[in-house]
């Protein structure tokens, strides 16, 4: 048995706080005193946003709970990016046996009702999604058919050989962004690729 196995009882309450920035650490200490009261006995916590790819303290705690144990969040928007995210996450968590606990929509995964509740968001979510591609597709042909669609601006790897022929040509990384229109991290990945 390992350390962490040693030291998880089962059935444990398992919290998660996140804020934004560092800077709403009343926020944070706010979803703490919820979640302890909620009968969290161990609480992840980190300061990063929803959209970032890495979230350490989340991951930290969807791989540290078992099977019987309850994740607890405040907030869907504190776990999750989006109602899809949030799905997806709760299928993981299911998959290992853990329940999913939503303190502000009274949702717990399992429940016959709340996972109707999760399936519905999921189909909303779904919708919007197809929704929005609609209207942009819509948007595109209208654009097309009165001659101001220009497509996709071009990536900086597209501009890599104009970067290259300007460096050869004893421009600075600021002329070449400048005359570009890319910045300097990616003259510098050009640069770096053709290294």
């Amino acid at each position: 048995m390992s350390h962490v196995e040693q030291n998880h009882p089962a059935g444990m309450l398992v919290g998660y706080a996140r804020t934004s920035t560092s800077d709403q650490i009343a926020g944070l200490e706010d979803q703490v005193i919820e979640l302890t009261k909620a009968g969290c006995t161990r609480i992840h916590r980190e300061h990063v946003s929803a959209i970032a790819r890495h979230r350490p303290a989340l991951e930290a705690a969807l791989d540290w709970v078992r099977s019987g144990d309850t994740f607890v969040v405040t907030k869907p928007d504190r776990l999750a990016r989006s109602v899809t995210d949030l799905l997806s996450i709760v299928s993981t968590l299911r998959t290992k046996g853990v329940t999913v606990r939503i303190l502000s929509l009274n949702l717990t995964s399992g429940d016959p009702t709340s996972d109707l509740l999760m399936s519905l968001m999921g189909a909303i979510s779904r919708w919007e999604i197809d929704i929005a591609k609609e209207r942009q597709r819509a948007g595109i042909a209208k654009a097309k058919a009165e001659g101001r669609y220009k497509g996709r601006a071009p990536t900086a790897r597209a501009k890599a050989p104009e970067v290259l022929r300007l460096k050869a040509e004893g421009r600075t990384v600021a002329e070449i962004a400048k005359t570009v229109g890319i910045s300097r991290a990616s003259i510098y990945r050009a640069l770096n690729e053709a290294a």
